[in-house]
């Protein structure tokens, strides 16, 4: 009997063992007082961020009821991001980062200060509503990679995995809550609400940036400018490891992103209206998020190349067979892994190139990842519509999917020190 008690005690602290490997590594938390500062400032102000992220294509259709004026809202997003991203994002090579990071977090909120301003005080001006959105979007390609370029200064070499996942759920939570809050607001209080708590948003991130140290670019920093832009790209030419992390995101985005077919899928395939819209738009965060809780593992993954692959690879599979059901709860399921993968992915790319990229070449690195980011599923619901008026709905998703698979293979066949990346040895 007392042997059987015996079984039974270690049965439990087997499956807690288990548990615990599989949740989502906190040690970057408890043991960066800064990073912790930093993150828990990141959560609040992406929320906040995407409380705007909603209210200002709502305030644009009320305006106009017209599509297209909320569709040029891209537009207006996408063009200064690259500039900045690209050019801009020198600065962080150039200054420290911390004051940088301070320049841009008070430019959010002179930005969102401008939204509540202008609807409370009645202006309701549509250029001014995309001038604020160029400016946010401008802002974000600088504010990015130097916020990014802070985790490897801050954390050990071995933590930044788990660093970027804790980041990545930070990013899933915000997309997720950030909405539903969104919505709330504007059925209760209306847009103003929404406006003035993204302001608010911004001091847990000020408030973070304010206790952390000086972080000037090691070596002395690089003068800020297009010469400084182009010697990233000089760098990035002669680093396939990294210059492929880029490559493996723009093949996934741009063929098997299918957001833009989501309205049409709804009420065409599974024949509902804004809710199944919603749920659609929703499900890839959602997967994303239950990914980062139980993303434990990341950190013990060596082989951070092959893991982009294969996650890309799943994100592929997963979007081919969303193009093939006429379940809902399929094909949410489908979107779900997909939105995992894409985690998974986001997670080593980020670790890769921060770990491959010396300091001094950071913010351009980073800079051209926040482009890459932003501006490859904008593409993809380009690609997605043409797609689909040549083909039809199915045909848009699946042919994305599939090509998406077959670019890896390329990836993977073309870069051979890709695939063999390891995290000990570096780009190799």
């Amino acid at each position: 009997m007392a042997y059987v008690q015996g079984v039974d005690a270690v049965g439990p602290q087997r499956s807690d063992r288990r548990l615990r490997r599989l949740a989502i590594d906190i040690t970057p938390l408890r043991i960066s007082s800064e990073y912790r500062r930093l993150w828990a400032g990141q959560t609040i102000d992406q929320t906040g961020t995407q409380l705007t992220n909603v209210a200002v294509p709502v305030q644009v259709y009320d305006l106009t009821h017209s599509s297209l004026a909320v569709g040029l809202l891209g537009i207006a997003a996408l063009v200064p991001l690259i500039v900045s991203g690209l050019v801009g994002a020198t600065l962080v090579d150039a200054m420290d980062r911390r004051r940088l990071a301070l320049l841009t977090a008070a430019g959010f909120v002179t930005a969102a200060a401008l939204l509540f301003t202008q609807q409370v005080a009645h202006w309701h001006q549509l250029w001014l509503l995309y001038l604020v959105v160029a400016v946010q979007n401008g802002l974000m390609g600088i504010d990015s990679p130097t916020r990014r370029a802070f985790i490897p200064r801050l954390l050990p070499a071995r933590q930044v995995p788990a660093a970027n996942a804790l980041s990545q759920l930070s990013s899933n939570v915000a997309m997720t809550g950030g909405p539903l809050l969104a919505g709330l607001l504007l059925a209760t209080s209306g847009l103003g609400s929404a406006y003035l708590l993204d302001v608010v948003s911004f001091s847990g991130s000020g408030y973070a940036l304010l206790r952390l140290r000086p972080m000037p670019p090691q070596g002395g920093g690089t003068r800020a400018g297009l010469a400084s832009t182009l010697e990233g790209f000089r760098f990035l030419r002669g680093q396939p490891v990294v210059l492929t992390t880029f490559v493996a995101d723009v093949v996934a985005m741009v063929f098997g992103m299918p957001r833009a077919l989501f309205p049409a899928l709804a009420q065409h395939r599974f024949h509902g209206g804004g809710g199944t819209v919603g749920l659609l738009y929703s499900a890839i965060a959602a997967g994303a998020l239950v990914g980062a809780i139980s993303g434990g593992w990341l950190g013990r993954v060596r082989r951070q190349g092959l893991a982009v692959l294969g996650a890309i690879v799943v994100w592929g599979v997963a979007i081919v067979g969303f193009g093939l059901v006429s379940s809902l709860a399929a094909a949410l399921g489908l979107l779900a892994l997909a939105g995992a993968a894409d985690f998974v992915s986001a997670v080593f790319r980020s670790t890769i190139l921060q770990l491959a990229a010396p300091d001094a070449m950071q913010g351009r690195i980073q800079g051209v990842f926040t482009v890459v980011v932003a501006g490859g599923p904008r593409l993809g619901d380009l690609e997605a519509g043409v797609a689909a008026v040549a083909g039809g709905l199915e045909f848009a998703v699946v042919s994305g999917g599939l090509a998406c698979l077959v670019g890896m293979a390329i990836v993977a066949a073309r870069v051979p020190t890709f695939r063999r990346y390891r995290v000990e040895t570096g780009p190799g």
